[in-house]
Formats: structure tokens, sequence, C-alpha cells
């Protein structure tokens, strides 16, 4: 009470201190630098990201790109290319005129030059960057590029997929949190009792997200996908706790003498109830920063940093902004949509045993399901993005028109002799599809001494530690014939130099593939013992545990397994977030219902009038939860263009739908068959003496 107390007292305090705070927050968000690299998440102490350091540190090369020139006369080009070397963090400019004069005819040119750098009316251009894939002085690069290579030029490659996707997520991302907001507001005005309580809400949420948000500025950085959804699942997840207090502060204005005593006790209820529910939701995403692909670890912070903030300002800013709006508040209470449903919980109990039966049918089909949609994820990122997007566009014409689906390099000890290299390049092209290998010896052949070359050839592909090959193969990045050809590559290189390296998105993405199977299984398993534990604590129980989290769960395989029945594919990152947010997010239906029921058996009611009861006072806060979960995600579902964003919001806003019903449906059955076992093996249960006899099963 002394919290409740205190927070009633300095009510004018704490919102002049919220909107106090809003001014370091606003700018600690336009500071905080966004990633939107996600192979930057890798280990540092994979092969692949060791060799992109030493490409960049020691060889002054960082990202790179192949630029496609449509229909343009070979001196443009030149003039272009000219122009290209003169902007900043441009390190290298390859085109077929630094082995050969522009003068000579094309068709006179090496069979392995002319096919490396055309096809048709089409030629391609290499460009090494002197920063990293997705610097932000890389991507301004890019942007230069673009501009003065004009509209027949289309850059492919990683950087410019990170370029489109920056400006893409830069442009919509005020959409997705109007939209989350906009729905969330529908949402609690239809199904709340009250016209205005849901703007206050948000304007409680919102302080807590901007607090969130600013306080990213101290981690350094964010990726793409934390900034694009931390918002809207921050507002999602503790939208619950501003509905607990409202519901709580209304039942006191009926109990209590004045409405600040009413909200004092409303505000010590809120904590006791919400701190149980919001550690199984901190647990889920802090379940992610286990991951060894630290994306996770950068989602999970940034969650489950908002969700305690949220908590924080339900019980401190939320209480002050109601009770200074009493007056208006009192005004514009209607009543709920939502109907009685004591009908209802009592058929749902009558006919228990049908449930039970769906549990015990849907658990294999779904969990087999499931297991295969985890099994038909997709890692290249491309996918998820715009057919019309430009990136996307140079991409598809580099694969049509030359026949390259990616590049790989590949960094060898520069006292690799001549003869060595000849020979490895010679094994590298007999490679099942590998296009050809550009490299020093490659390139000018056996009869071509290296020390008659001009230094502007030299000085690309060799220095005084590495040599640099460049291998355009004709598979896809994260496919499995280009999984089999990383492998057989990387035997060839250490073959002749078992320091050499293969490097390039590929071969990272082929890394990423490896290590997040494994995290899967890791954050899966770390979050279920987690969300147990926390269960057992507060609940006091062994057996509850097993029952909500089995209940759930298979509210995640319904959810995670429909893919599969579907025949859609999801991102790589969608199944490990839904597992876990969904878990930790929609337990609370479950603990909610399991207190209720609890408290009726203590109070010494019969098992099935304490499910009824139970299920009969937890429906209409479940549906209002699981509604806003549900309205805050959907709309960014359908209009976000990135599968990645849509597809995480989508699963989102289905899972809270599926958990509602499973927790309504199964768990009042679940109570029903294991009564006996429940009040054995969980603490304070033991119902008062009664005189009620058991009711028939």
């Amino acid at each position: 009470m002394k919290l409740g107390k205190a927070v009633v007292k300095s009510r004018f305090v704490i919102l002049i201190l919220a909107v106090a705070l809003m001014i370091p927050s606003a700018l600690g968000m336009a500071f905080t630098r966004v990633n939107y690299d996600i192979l930057s998440y890798l280990p540092d102490n994979l092969d692949t990201i060791k060799g992109q350091d030493y490409l960049l540190d020691d060889f002054g090369k960082g990202a790179f790109s192949f630029l496609i020139f449509e229909n343009m006369d070979d001196k443009d080009v030149a003039a272009t290319e000219e122009k290209i070397k003169e902007i900043d963090h441009v390190d290298t400019v390859l085109w077929y005129d630094d082995f050969a004069d522009i003068s000579i005819p094309k068709e006179m040119l090496p069979d392995k030059i002319y096919d490396a750098f055309n096809s048709g009316n089409a030629t391609m251009m290499a460009v090494f960057f002197d920063t990293s894939t997705s610097a932000d002085e890389t991507m301004n690069a890019i942007e230069e590029i673009r501009s003065v290579a004009g509209k027949q030029c289309f850059v492919s490659g990683m950087s410019a997929m990170i370029t489109d996707m920056k400006d893409m997520f830069e442009e919509q991302e005020m959409t997705y949190v109007a939209i989350a907001v906009v729905l969330a507001v529908i949402a609690m005005m239809i199904f709340m009792d009250n016209w205005i309580i849901p703007f206050v809400f948000l304007a409680s949420i919102a302080v807590a997200i901007l607090v969130n948000m600013g306080s990213n500025y101290f981690m350094g950085e964010v990726s793409f996908i934390t900034k694009a959804l931390a918002a809207v699942l921050q507002l999602a997840v503790t939208m619950d706790y501003s509905i607990f207090l409202w519901h709580s502060y209304e039942e006191q204005k009926g109990i209590c003498e004045n409405h600040k005593q009413a909200m004092a006790v409303a505000i010590h209820e809120t904590v006791r109830s919400v701190i149980g529910s919001s550690i199984t939701t901190v647990a889920g995403f802090i379940a992610l920063c286990f991951m060894t692909f630290t994306l996770g670890l950068d989602l999970g912070i940034v969650m489950a940093k908002g969700v305690i903030l949220g908590v924080i300002s339900c019980v401190t800013v939320l209480p002050s902004l109601i009770l200074v709006l009493d007056k208006p508040l009192e005004k514009t209470m209607h009543k709920s949509l939502i109907p009685s449903t004591k009908k209802l919980a009592t058929g749902l109990v009558k006919i228990f045993p049908v449930f039970l039966v769906m549990f015990a049918a849907l658990i294999y089909p779904f969990y087999s399901a499931y297991s295969q949609t985890n099994n038909e994820i997709y890692y290249d990122l491309s996918e998820s993005l715009p057919e019309d997007m430009a990136n996307v566009i140079a991409n598809t014409k580099l694969k049509d028109e030359f026949g390259v689906g990616t590049t790989h390099m590949v960094l060898v000890d520069s006292s690799l002799s001549a003869k060595d290299a000849r020979n490895m390049t010679n094994e590298l092209e007999k490679v099942d599809g590998v296009k050809y290998v550009l490299g020093l010896e490659s390139v000018v052949g056996s009869l071509v001494p290296e020390e008659v070359l001009p230094d502007s050839i030299t000085s690309v592909l060799k220095n005084d530690k590495w040599e640099l090959m460049l291998i355009n193969s004709e598979y896809k990045t994260a496919t499995d014939p280009m999984a089999k050809q990383i492998d057989e590559l990387n035997k060839i290189i250490t073959k002749y130099d078992k320091d050499g390296l293969l490097i390039g998105e590929a071969a990272c993405t082929n890394d990423l593939v490896n290590i997040t199977t494994v995290d899967f299984q890791v954050v899966n398993a770390i979050s279920i013992v987690a969300i147990f534990i926390i269960i057992a604590i507060v609940e006091k129980s062994i057996t509850l545990p097993i029952i909500l989290v089995a209940v759930i769960e298979l509210a995640i395989f319904i959810n995670l397994g429909i893919p599969h029945l579907m025949g859609e594919s999801l991102p790589f990152i969608t199944p490990i977030c839904i597992s876990t947010i969904q878990l930790g997010a929609t337990v609370d239906y479950a603990i909610l219902m399991t207190t209720r029921y609890k408290k009726e058996r203590y109070l010494g009611n019969d098992k099935r009038t304490s499910v009824i009861t139970a299920l009969e006072t937890s429906i209409p806060s479940i549906i209002v939860s699981a509604m806003g979960l549900f309205a805050a995600t959907i709309g960014v579902a359908f209009y976000s263009d990135v599968d990645l964003i849509s597809s995480i919001c989508k699963l989102l806003a289905r899972g809270a739908v599926i958990s509602m019903f499973c927790v309504t449906l199964i768990l009042p059955a679940m109570f029903m068959l294991f009564d006996k076992v429940i009040a054995k093996t969980t603490l304070g249960f033991k119902p008062k003496k009664t005189s009620n006899s058991e009711a028939a099963v």
C-alpha cells in the first residue's frame, strides 16, 4: 500500500517527470544507430567473420558490389567508371578495361575476361569499398553511385540491399506504429467499458516506449528488426497491465471511501498481480539473449527492458493520468459489449471431456507440422523483400544475364606460388555450380610474369599478406547446392593453404544456418524451463506449470504448424521469436484463470463450481488481452512489404487468438481431470472445510 499511497500523493510530480523524460528519450532515439546487416550479428570467432575483418583491415576492402550497365556505350561506361572511382570510400573499381585497352574490340579479348564482364547488351563492373558492408559510409556511397551512373545502372550486393532496406524502413516505421495504435484503440473501445480510457492507456504506454527506445542509445545500436517491432510488441504485450489496473480501480471505487483510496489499493493489487505475469513475458524475451546469433540478444534486451518499463509506467504514470482525468472518465463510461459469460462457462465445463479428446487429437499432428515448419524456413533475406526493390531487380539481372547467383571471395597467403595458385584455381572452377574464378593468375595466365603487370592490377588482387580471388557461383545463397559447394570449395582452399578463407554473403549465411539451427532448440528449451520455474514459484505447484505450459505449447504448435500445412516458408528468425514470445506473453491468460481457480478451491468450493467461476471471470479479461495483442500486430502484418516483419506480426496476431481458444477450452478441462493431483502437489490449494459435496464429473 505504501507505493500506492505515494503514487497518489505525487501524481502531479510523476506526470511532470514523465513529460520531462520525453526530451532526452526522443534525443536518444534519434541518435541511436540502426544496423540493417543481419549477418553482422554472427559470432566474431567464425572464420568467415575473421576473413571479412582481414579483408578490411589488411587489404583495405570491405563491402563489394557488382554494377550492371545496360544499353550503354563502352566510352560512357568508362567515363562513369572514372566518376565512381572519385566517390568517397570507393576503394577499387574493376572492369574489363583494367585488363585490356578499351580500344581493343571486346570480341578479341580472352574468353574468360569477356564472359566475366559482358553479356549481350549488358556489361558488369566490380566495385570494392574501403568500409564494411553495413557502414553508413558504404550506404552513402551506394546512393552516390546510383546518382552518378543513372537509371541504366543496377547495383547488386548485400550493401545495396541494406541501403534499400534502410530507406524503406525509415519510410514505413512510423506507419507501423500508427497502424498498431489505431487498431489497438478500436479494439479497446469495443471491448472496454469507457470510450476514452484507451487513449489514456496509450499515453501511459507511449511514455514507456519512448523511454525504452531512447535508452537504446546506451547499447550503441539496434537492429532494424528490433527498431521495427519494439514499439508494436511493447504496446501489444504491456496493454494487459493497463487493463488490469483499470478493472481493479473500477472494482475498488465501489468499496473504498473515495477515488484516491481506490487507486492506492488498485496500484497495490496491480503490482501483486502484474509482477507475476510480467516475469513470464520478460523470461520469454530473456531466452532470446542466449542465442549465439546475437540478433536475439539485441531484440531480447530491448523487449525485456520494454516490459519492465511498461510495468513501471502502469503503476506510476497511468494511475496519475486516471486520477487527473477522473471526471471526464466518469462521463464517458459505457456498458461493455462483452455479454455475461456464465452460461458459456457452464456449458464448456459440462462437455469438458470433448476438449481433452481435442487436446490429445491435436498435439501430435500439429507438433509434426511444427517440426516441418522449422525445416522449411529460408535464410536468404532478399526473398523477404518486394520484387520491385532496386537491389532485388539488380540481383535478378545479375542472375538472368550473367548467370551469377552469388559471389564468393577467397583469401590465401600472398606467398602461395603461382603454380599452386593456378592449380587451386583450376580445381575451384571444376566444382559444381562455379561459373568462373577471377584471380591474378587466372586473369593474366601463366605466360605473363607478375613482375611486368601494372600496379593498378596487382594492387587490386594482391598485397604483402593476402591474395584475393573472386568466385562467381550459379547457385543462390542459402540453398542445399550452395551448402555443398561451400564445403567443396573450403576443402580445396585449405588443401593449398591451411589458413585460406572463403568469405562473402553465401559463406556467412551458411554459418547462420548452422548456428540458428542449434539456437532454436536452445532458446526454446530455455524459455520453457524458465517459464516452468516461474509458474512453479508463483503458483507454488509442481503440476500446474506442466499443465499451463502444455496448453500454451499446443497453441504454439498449431500456430507454427499452419505454415507447413499451407505450404508457406517463413524467414528463419520467425519461429524462434514466435515460440518464445507467444509462450511468454500468452501464458498470462492461463495464469489468470489458474489463480482464480486456486482461490475458489481454497474457499471451499467444489471443483466444478471453482472451474466454472474461474472460467466465467477470466473469459472477458482473456478476450480483451488477446484482442489487444491481435489488433496491435495484425495491421502491421498486412501492411509491411517485408516478409520478415509481416510474418512475425501475422503469427503473433494468430498466436494470440489460438492461445485464447486453447486456454478457454482446454485449460478448464485439464483442471477438471487433474484436480486431485493438483490439490496434492500445490501449496495453499487445500480447500477449507465445507458442507458442499463434490459435484459429480
